[in-house]
């Protein structure tokens, strides 16, 4: 199967580039992944669609805040973005201008509060930087540092608190599990008053979730490794849903990535952690998941072809076209999708 199976046509002004003012006001489209019969609705009749006995499941990451501007000691601008911690302080880090961060260079950021220093560079060309601080690195985050959005989002975010979900908790993420942004704290209680559970998952979503699928054949795609969490008090409500009849509904790709990756040939699981590459296109075949909360995602990604995986590459792509003929609103700050048997 080819990466171009899974393009499409999608205008540029479809692409969100700010949040609603209301989480649960975003439209939803339904697909059912059967028979591709779709349906327009909002994401605040969401719990039309439940029943009691379903689950949900969450992936709770938090998004670091991990983007930082700050100055070369030479003078100039310069810009650190944080994506693994390496331990005593270091960080493997993207960092721009490249050439005037050769190891050696110092930058400082906010008023000297945090300073740093290259120590190395890897393959790929990313920087191991060692951060001097006093305090809580995170708390220094939370004050100098910015949301690491989408390349395709070119607003600047007002609130970066619109960048995570209400249920965020696990900080560790360099972007958002973005189909968890249309929930409210009102919504969540009104599933649970219906006797649908909610569990969570944890799975930090890496850079590499906007990174193209460069290879002809999909096969010979490398997916990179994301680090997830599944606590036994999750591996037993989603053992519990299943052993009575009730469906297994996913919040986000992330969400479902992780609960298939630790998932036994059975469907069952049990709590787990650990690095997870696991890539779902069509032909895969689920072992948990029953149904699936999702954004639309960019064209020939990695996931328009998981959830190709789950409802067909056509009603997939036909349910798109659609999306694009009634102008929802595309990938993070977008519209959802439902898909499953209706």
């Amino acid at each position: 199967m080819k990466t171009s199976d899974f393009d499409f046509e999608l205008p540029q002004e479809l692409i969100a580039q700010t949040p609603l003012e209301r989480r649960d006001a975003s439209r939803l489209l339904t697909l059912d992944k059967v028979t591709g019969e779709t349906r327009h609705m909002r994401f605040y009749d969401l719990p039309t669609l439940l029943r009691p006995g379903d689950c949900l499941v969450l992936n709770d990451s938090r998004v670091l805040p991990a983007r930082l501007i700050g100055k070369r000691s030479g003078g100039g601008a310069c810009e650190v973005l944080l994506l693994i911690d390496r331990g005593d302080r270091v960080w493997e880090c993207l960092v721009r201008p490249g050439k005037k961060l050769r190891p050696g260079a110092k930058v400082t950021f906010g008023d000297g509060e945090l300073s740093a220093e290259i120590v190395g560079e890897v393959e790929g060309g990313n920087r191991l930087v060692r951060f001097d601080y006093e305090g809580i690195f995170l708390e220094v985050l939370e004050r100098l540092g910015k949301m690491p959005l989408p390349p395709y989002i070119k607003a600047e975010l007002r609130d970066q608190e619109r960048y995570q979900t209400v249920y965020s908790r696990v900080t560790g993420s360099a972007a958002a599990p973005t189909a968890g942004l249309h929930f409210t704290k009102e919504l969540l209680s009104q599933v649970e008053a219906m006797g649908v559970k909610v569990c969570y998952v944890t799975l930090h979503v890496g850079l590499g979730t906007f990174r193209p699928v460069k290879a002809e054949d999909i096969q010979d795609h490398e997916m990179h490794a994301e680090y997830c969490v599944i606590p036994q008090e999750t591996a037993d409500v989603i053992n519990e849903t299943k052993g009575r009849g009730g469906r297994v509904i996913c919040v986000g790709t992330t969400s479902c990535r992780t609960i298939e990756s630790w998932a036994a040939e059975d469907g069952t699981l049990k709590a787990s952690a650990g690095w997870t590459s696991i890539f779902i296109y069509p032909g895969y075949k689920f072992k948990v998941l029953d149904a699936l909360i999702t954004n639309f995602h960019l064209p020939q990604s990695t996931l328009i072809m998981l959830v190709s995986a789950l409802a067909g590459r056509e009603h997939v792509l036909a349910a798109y076209a659609e999306a694009v003929r009634e102008r929802y609103r595309f990938f993070s700050f977008g519209d959802a999708m439902f898909i499953g048997e209706m």
